[in-house]
């Protein structure tokens, strides 16, 4: 199992480097969550993305320290390979130029979905507010797709000030989509 697991963070936390590195950045899309609030920073500032997403999320891992262990255990390693991944594959393009800005959003939000569900098989977490809606999910015993979606989109709307009217409609598409990916691979697990 642990080799599983192992597998399930690399892949996943690949993917999601491809997602966010090819699809969002060149396009200035947001994602949600802890990541969304790292692009938010690197569209700002210029902080490496990964970098931003660490330090973060240490509010939030100081949390699940206390009250959900079980939680911390399972996502501290994918949240530290994500955020690595995000900035060690910088360097991978694909080149998406040519696509349209709406594709880019669906692609890398499917990507982002897929990385993150892989992930969630396994109960793995990226962290951050991923990792808050996984706690949440947990709690009130709903699919953690749903949770992610809203949280997701509220950090979209707090990154009005660093994106154009047009980023913020393709960004929620892109957030759509990552939740719609995440959810039918969380709930294709119970089929």
């Amino acid at each position: 199992m642990l080799n599983k697991k192992l597998l399930a963070i690399l892949l996943g936390s690949f993917i999601i480097s491809i997602g966010i590195n090819n699809f969002f950045v060149p396009f200035h899309i947001l994602d949600g969550g802890m990541i969304g609030l790292g692009l938010i920073l690197h569209y700002e500032y210029g902080i490496n993305v990964g970098v931003a997403i660490l330090l973060l999320s240490i509010p939030i891992y100081a949390g699940a320290w206390i009250w959900y262990r079980t939680f911390f255990y399972n996502s501290i390693v994918g949240f530290v390979v994500s955020a690595i991944f995000i900035d060690l594959f910088q360097w991978l393009t694909l080149s998406p130029n040519n696509l349209s800005p709406l594709i880019a959003s669906i692609v890398g939000g499917v990507l982002l979905g897929i990385g993150v569900g892989v992930m969630f098989l396994y109960d793995i977490s990226t962290g951050g507010l991923d990792l808050l809606a996984q706690m949440i999910a947990d709690l009130l015993k709903t699919n953690v797709g749903i949770f992610i979606f809203i949280i997701d989109l509220l950090v979209v709307i707090a990154g009005i000030s660093v994106i154009t009217y047009d980023e913020l409609v393709l960004s929620a598409i892109a957030v759509a989509a990552t939740g719609v990916t995440t959810t039918a691979i969380v709930m294709g697990k119970d089929l």
